[in-house]
């Protein structure tokens, strides 16, 4: 059986000279390697002008990345400001549309980092700006130079019971690398709180009565899905939902083909 296709979200950015779509490599190799899917990177040119039902009629999943950039405050509300940047509206017009169709038409959806903001956002909920500059919360930024050492950064969560992710990774305590500035504020009303640090950022969601996998997670299991055994469960529990998708599709393909 051929993998089956999952789609990923990507970065409008300059990269001298040109301007590139673009994602990180440990996305699409998590994808591949840990979750068994073949990742299509999904160029930011927005929704208005991507047929995104159409590309759900074809793939099976949908991988929402992390970024440097985060989604726009005029998205939910809130004001932009320098130190919040950068954003990337190109990625926030195609990114937000394509996460809510994903969980209209029941496609599984994995969204990470960024990804968990826009799942938010795309739902109905807002973000909170620069949370280390808020009373009662850590900094949960990671140190500046070498990525490797910024996601080998392990900080504990614990994961609620009765949630999607206790069913992968049991309840409890687990050590993640959640870095960033931004996070969850108010979550959208469909979204269920999965995981909560010690400050009581939220750092991971689903959706309530999805009729797919629909998970978002602050932190970054595609940097440790060879070495860490609940980033990889996460993966194979994404892979093991959009095959079962593609399976559940295949007799409509098979006929329209």
């Amino acid at each position: 059986m051929s993998q089956p296709l999952v789609a990923v979200t990507t970065d409008y950015r300059y990269l001298d000279p040109y301007m590139w779509h673009a994602t990180p490599h440990q996305y699409v190799e998590a994808a591949l390697s840990a979750a068994g899917v073949f990742p299509v990177l999904v160029p930011s040119l927005g929704g208005d002008r991507l047929d995104l039902d159409g590309l759900l009629d074809r793939v099976d999943g949908v991988i929402a990345t992390g970024s440097r950039s985060n989604v726009h405050p005029s998205r939910y509300g809130g004001e932009a400001t320098e130190q919040n940047g950068p954003y990337d509206p190109e990625r926030d017009a195609t990114s937000l549309p394509l996460i809510r169709k994903a969980v209209e038409r029941g496609v599984p959806l994995l969204a990470i980092c960024r990804g968990i903001q826009e799942m938010n956002v795309a739902l109905g909920g807002s973000l909170a700006a620069e949370i280390q500059e808020i009373e009662g919360r850590s900094d949960h930024r990671g140190p500046e130079g070498d990525l490797d050492a910024k996601f080998a950064i392990r900080q504990p969560v614990t994961i609620r019971p009765g949630t999607c992710l206790a069913g992968i990774v049991g309840t409890g305590e687990i050590m993640v690398n959640s870095v960033h500035r931004q996070a969850v504020d108010r979550p959208a009303p469909v979204l269920q709180v999965e995981a909560v640090a010690p400050d009581g950022t939220v750092e991971a969601v689903s959706v309530r009565n999805a009729r797919a996998f629909a998970v978002g997670v602050q932190w970054h299991p595609e940097y440790w899905t060879k070495s860490d055994d609940a980033s990889a469960r996460l993966f194979h529990a994404f892979g093991d939902a959009v095959r079962a998708h593609a399976a559940a599709r295949a007799p409509a393909r098979q006929a329209a083909e």
